[in-house]
C-alpha cells in the first residue's frame, strides 16, 4: 500500500490549521514575549506538520513514524506552552480551550497514525 503525500494526511492538514491559530492568538502577546514564549510556542507549533512532511517523504516506514514521534513531541511542547500563556492572561480562557481541544485531537490523530504504521511494519515483517 502506497502512503500518502503529506498534504493530504488528516493530521498534516489539521496540524497547519492549528499553527494558523497559534500565530492568530500570540498576535497579541506583550511585545516583550517576540523573542520568548511567542517565539517559543510558534516554533513549536510550525515543527509539528512540518515534521509530518519530513517524515512522510523519508526513505522508509520506520523513519516517518520516528518524525511522527517528533511530531507529538513538539505537539506536547504547544500545549504546555498553551497552558503558561493562559495562565500569564497572555491569552483567553476561550481561545485556550478551543487551542486544547484542537492539540487533544491533533494527539489523537497522531497516535492513530503511528499505531496504524506500526501494525503495517509488524504484519509486513511476520509476512515475510
Amino acid at each position: 500500500m502506497q502512503l500518502k503525500h503529506y498534504q493530504q494526511l488528516i493530521a498534516w492538514q489539521k496540524a497547519i490549521a492549528l499553527v494558523t491559530e497559534v500565530y492568530s492568538a500570540t498576535k497579541s502577546f506583550p511585545r516583550d514575549e517576540i523573542y520568548g514564549l511567542t517565539s517559543q510556542i510558534r516554533r513549536a507549533a510550525v515543527s509539528v506538520p512540518s515534521n509530518i512532511a519530513e517524515g512522510q517523504g523519508r526513505a522508509t516506514r520506520g523513519e516517518f513514524v520516528q518524525f511522527l514521534g517528533y511530531a507529538r513531541g513538539s505537539l506536547c511542547e504547544v500545549e504546555i506552552q498553551i497552558v503558561i500563556a493562559a495562565n500569564l492572561h497572555y491569552i483567553a480562557p476561550d481561545i485556550r480551550e478551543r487551542l486544547s481541544d484542537r492539540i487533544t485531537e491533533l494527539g489523537r490523530i497522531l497516535n492513530g497514525l503511528i499505531a496504524s504504521l506500526e501494525k503495517r511494519t509488524v504484519s509486513t515483517s511476520s509476512s515475510r
